[in-house]
């Protein structure tokens, strides 16, 4: 749902009780007197109107101040999730709401000279200011939210949801578990599709609808792009393998386009927001390294769990069994890449990253079950002590920085000397 529709479902709502309810009451319920003069009734409902919207201006001052604080210190790319929390727009609702509809009680005080105060819309416009009042210090407690332990928690939460939606543990696999084939052994494409438009992103994939397309058509549908993939004009979306011709629109429509990642079927995606934070923390301007040690606690914590689940999952098939979808997924090397590669090249000047990424490496790869896996992440930690070997630290610093630390700088492990599994 677009987010701008929910305060202007409270606007509407609002309006129409504006113009019901209280005529409903002067004619159903007149009888009912509030023990109020109306003096006072009309200062109470001028004061409500009035200060809901300076509290309005507020709440915008403090979304402006989430999102360039977020952009600013974090990543641009948290801009959005910010922007989009759905408690500021029904915060923003019920405000809107509340001066609403003092405004249309105040108009029934004292009508036509009667002396009377609405009983029961006065009392309404209570309780609105009362959840008013509620809503904006739940809001100033989400400022909460932007302390960096809970940015870093929030982002690691997401792809620790995606994972755990996406990839299947070893542990839990059928013995029967099929791995498909690569599209170039899908033999050639009776049909092929591409993009066009203006740049997007592939956000998600409707995986049950392609399947659907593909068994209907007799087929096997392959996507050459990927989630997470910004396609442009004339790019290749997929190609469909035997059977007949699938209707390029029903195509088009299982595949979700926004103008940004999402979370969504997309595991790197958590990654490359806790990477972007880390570099960031590691650049000059802001030269905070211990953010970075922060974000590298999520990002092993990711690896662990892509470690222990079958990565192969970008086949579907259908109730028969058959290969019906195709589709691009990450390997266990493209997320070592990911994860460390910028933090290792950005943080080559602080000891404290390299010891904390050395001891990441080096506990990953003592739990992999995988051997290939393991030895991939020997190679990267050998890589490492090559970044160390060839950094502008002096020689005492070398010896530092090869030691394992998982606080960074504060607690010296000794070093593990890199020895890949036996085969």
């Amino acid at each position: 749902m677009r987010l701008w529709l929910i305060p202007l479902a409270y606007v509407i709502a609002s309006t129409v009780c504006g113009f019901t309810l209280p005529r409903l009451e002067h004619a159903y319920l007149d009888a009912y007197e509030f023990d109020m003069s109306v003096a006072s009734a009309q200062a109470f409902l001028s004061a409500v109107a009035s200060g809901m919207i300076a509290l309005t201006a507020i709440v915008f001052s403090i979304a402006f101040v989430m999102v360039q604080f977020s952009a600013i210190a974090y990543s641009p790319r948290l801009v959005l999730w910010f922007a989009r929390d759905e408690s500021l727009y029904h915060s923003l609702g019920v405000f809107i709401a509340t001066f609403f509809y003092s405004l249309a009680t105040l108009a029934w005080v004292d009508r036509r000279g009667a002396g009377k105060v609405p009983a029961l819309s006065s009392a309404l416009v209570a309780v609105l200011l009362v959840i008013s009042m509620l809503l904006f210090a739940r809001l100033v407690q989400r400022l909460n939210n932007l302390q960096i332990t809970s940015v870093l928690k929030m982002v690691g939460d997401r792809g620790r949801s995606v994972i755990r939606d996406m990839f299947q543990r070893f542990d839990e696999m059928r013995a029967d578990g099929q791995v498909g084939p690569s599209p170039a052994d899908l033999g050639p494409a009776t049909q092929i599709v591409t993009y066009s438009g203006p740049p997007r992103t592939i956000a998600e994939l409707d995986v049950p609808r392609l399947v659907r397309q593909a068994q209907q058509a007799r087929g096997i549908i392959a996507m050459t792009s990927a989630v997470g993939d910004t396609i442009i004009d004339g790019s290749p979306l997929l190609a469909v393998h035997g059977g007949g011709s699938i209707r390029e629109r029903d195509l088009l429509r299982a595949i979700h386009l926004t103008t940004e990642r999402t979370f969504e079927q997309d595991p790197k995606y958590p990654l490359r927001l806790l990477v972007d934070i880390a570099i960031k923390a590691l650049s000059p301007a802001i030269n905070d390294p211990t953010t970075a040690v922060q974000a590298i606690d999520q990002i092993e914590d990711l690896l662990r769990r892509l470690g222990r689940r079958a990565l192969d999952a970008g086949y579907a098939r259908d109730a028969d069994g058959k290969l019906r979808l195709v589709y691009p997924m990450p390997t266990w090397e493209d997320y070592l890449t990911l994860a460390f590669d910028e933090i290792r090249q950005y943080g080559t000047t602080s000891v404290q990253v390299m010891r904390r990424l050395r001891a990441a490496l080096t506990e990953l790869a003592a739990v992999q079950t995988d051997i290939a896996r393991a030895e991939a992440v020997y190679r990267y930690l050998k890589h490492l002590d090559v970044s160390i070997e060839t950094s502008p630290f002096d020689a005492e610093d070398r010896i530092k920085a090869r030691q394992e630390d998982r606080q960074g700088l504060g607690l010296t492990r000794k070093r593990a000397e890199p020895k890949p599994p036996a085969t």
